[in-house]
């Protein structure tokens, strides 16, 4: 009986020790992904407001003059770029007529995986429009 028990001494150890490693990877998928998560999230809403504000720079001589909705290129990409700055980020900004394109970009750095850095970008559009009055 004891030649049984001697051949199986450590054999705990081992299961805690991979039970233990397969615990601290769900743990690290779980939070971060969920810092992806949000990041993804907050890059959306960043490039949302970012299009939105880009989105006002409406040019009026035009809009009185023929009734064309457009933007100024260069105001709507000011409007952009400068709300990303008041938050404390970056993006690309592209206007074709009435609508501005917004992308940013963000990186998160893992918690508990080794996997790097990671990066989620995102794109939001917005498009000037006129009410009916």
């Amino acid at each position: 009986m004891s030649r049984l028990w001697h051949s199986e001494r450590g054999a705990v150890s081992t299961f805690l020790a991979v039970i233990a490693l397969a615990l601290l990877m769900a743990a690290g998928l779980a939070i971060d992904g969920g810092r992806k998560v949000n990041a993804l999230r907050e890059a959306s809403h960043l490039a949302d407001n970012a299009a939105r504000a880009g989105a006002q720079a409406v040019d009026l001589d035009t809009l009185r003059t023929t009734g064309t909705l457009q933007l100024l290129p260069e105001q709507a990409t000011d409007r952009a770029l400068r709300y990303l700055a008041a938050v404390g980020h970056s993006g690309d900004v592209a206007v074709t007529g009435a609508t501005v394109t917004v992308t940013v970009r963000l990186t998160v750095d893992p918690v508990l995986l080794p996997t790097g850095p990671i990066t989620v970008t995102a794109t939001e559009t917005a498009t000037a429009v006129t009410q009916e009055p």
